[in-house]
Parts: C-alpha cells; sequence; structure tokens
C-alpha cells in the first residue's frame, strides 16, 4: 500500500532553511563584528604605538638640533680664534718689518734721491721720489737689489719735473720685503793661541 503525505513539506522546509538562513547571517555578522573590532583594535595599537615612536624620535631630533647648534657656535668661536691668533702671528711676524725697511731706506739711498712718498701694502712697497739724474734711481734699483731685505724693484715711472726750482726727475718705484729675514753673520773662529 502506498502512503501519501499530504503534510505541508515543502513550507516546513523552507522555513526550516530560513531559520538556518537568519542563524547563519547572525553568525557571520557577528564574526564580521569580532573581526572588525580585532583590527580596529590592532590598528589602534599600532598607531599609537607609531606616535609614541614619532613623538620619542622629535624629541631626540630637537636634543641633536641643540648640540648642532652648539657644535655650529663653538665651530665659529674656534674660527674667530684661528683667525684672531693668525693675525696676532702676522703681525709678530711682520712688526720688525717698518724697521728693517727704513733702516735699509737710509743705507741704500744715494746721494741726490729724496723721496716724496712710502706706502706699505703687506709686503709690497711703493716709492715716489726724485732724483737729480736717471743714474742716481738706477744706482737705487740696483742698492734694492742688493739689500738682504729687499727685492724685485720695478720701476713704474719717471719723468722730468722742477721741484724748489730745480729740473729733476720725479720716478715711482715699487719693491718688496723680502720674506725671510737674513741669515745673521757667523762671526769668524779667534785662531788657538801659540806658545812661543
Amino acid at each position: 500500500m502506498m502512503r501519501i503525505n499530504l503534510l505541508p513539506h515543502r513550507a516546513h522546509k523552507r522555513k526550516a532553511r530560513q531559520v538556518q538562513f537568519i542563524a547563519f547571517s547572525v553568525i557571520s555578522l557577528l564574526l564580521g563584528v569580532l573581526v572588525v573590532g580585532f583590527v580596529h583594535t590592532y590598528i589602534s595599537t599600532e598607531i599609537s604605538y607609531q606616535e609614541r615612536r614619532n613623538q620619542y624620535l622629535k624629541q631626540e631630533i630637537d636634543i641633536l638640533n641643540k648640540q648642532i647648534a652648539e657644535i655650529n657656535k663653538l665651530r665659529e668661536q674656534t674660527e674667530s680664534l684661528l683667525a684672531r691668533k693668525t693675525v696676532v702671528e702676522n703681525l709678530q711676524t711682520t712688526r720688525s718689518d717698518v724697521v728693517h725697511l727704513m733702516d735699509q731706506m737710509l743705507r741704500i739711498l744715494p746721494d741726490g734721491v729724496y723721496l716724496k712718498s712710502i706706502r706699505q701694502t703687506d709686503s709690497k712697497i711703493s716709492l715716489i721720489g726724485y732724483a737729480q739724474s736717471n743714474a742716481r734711481v738706477s744706482t737705487l734699483m740696483r742698492a734694492i737689489d742688493n739689500s738682504p731685505w729687499l727685492e724685485l724693484p720695478a720701476l713704474v715711472e719717471i719723468h722730468a719735473t722742477t721741484a724748489n726750482g730745480a729740473r729733476v726727475s720725479e720716478f715711482t718705484l715699487n719693491f718688496s720685503l723680502k720674506k725671510q729675514a737674513p741669515a745673521t753673520p757667523v762671526a769668524p773662529a779667534k785662531p788657538a793661541a801659540t806658545k812661543g
């Protein structure tokens, strides 16, 4: 005999599928919320950790910037002190140059040559003067060339003029102070006394 089921089995299956679908939807929603919560918590933790690192780096950078500023200030002070030291050393080494220049000018100036002006720039000397003849200017140039303190005489210009009613040659002459002082002459040794 054959049995016929007259109960609404399709509706029952449909209802069971709807309940199953709603249950899976709720479970999926809850799992999604949990995953989003965990991801949000993880990202927030990483962001706060990175912000703390950034803050620490900013503090360290500020400290380093202050140290760099101090180093730059010390470097400027060092350069300033070295520049002063160089100036003092230059003054120390050249303080006797004027004395040697005047001494040499008195020694080498030939008769009949008169100086109008002397100008010094570093080791370069510019001389303007009057001479009774061109030969006396040549004598002065040879004396400068033979001087232990002076060197490189160069005649810039010479021309005839009248000074104090006399006809003279006005000249402009350039020369230099030598960089190193001449060696001090060594006195000869005295011969040993012999008994006779």
